[in-house]
């Protein structure tokens, strides 16, 4: 029985499940995103994020500690270096998993896991061209519109509509 066991196996044995996430922890660290089942998503995330905390003070021991559970200097790189820039003002909550329907062959949930900080399209005021983002209801601005009317174009406007009123009535 697995009473009070909150740790996912994943079907694996323990030297299987540990190479599979050193291996989904590197590929992750290097892609800043990738996709996976949404069970090796969330194992994944309960991984990294104690790692990504380690990162965040660049200290020999924090290198050597994360190195035990990675084992490949370029993704330590990476993950000590613009990793750690980003996340540093960041208390914690560094992944984000989106769930994307199944998989075609055996229906297994899928889901992307990516960084929080490295996808800027979530991020108000993300859009790095400069650019103000458009809409189709835009034309002129309510300040533009005020401005052309006036006192005396108001005044104009109503003694016009007074006058066609009156003449309608006299008409008749």
């Amino acid at each position: 029985m697995r009473h009070g066991d909150k740790v996912n196996n994943l079907g694996r044995k323990n030297g299987h499940r540990r190479a599979l996430l050193k291996n989904l922890s590197i590929a992750f660290i290097r892609h800043k995103r990738i996709t996976t089942t949404l069970a090796k998503a969330r194992v994944l995330r309960t991984h990294l994020e104690p790692l990504i905390t380690k990162a965040k003070s660049n200290t020999m021991h924090n290198r050597r500690v994360v190195f035990s559970y990675l084992q490949d200097k370029e993704s330590i790189k990476e993950l000590f270096g613009p990793v750690a820039e980003r996340v540093g003002d960041r208390p914690g909550g560094y992944l984000r998993i989106l769930k994307t329907g199944f998989r075609r062959g055996d229906a297994a949930d899928m889901a992307m896991i990516e960084f929080v900080d490295f996808n800027t399209s979530y991020v108000k005021g993300g859009d790095e061209s400069g650019k103000k983002k458009r809409t189709r209801r835009g034309g002129r601005k309510a300040t533009d519109r005020a401005a052309e009317i006036t006192p005396a174009a108001t005044t104009a406007a109503i003694t016009t509509a007074a006058a066609a009123t009156d003449s309608k009535g006299e008409e008749e």
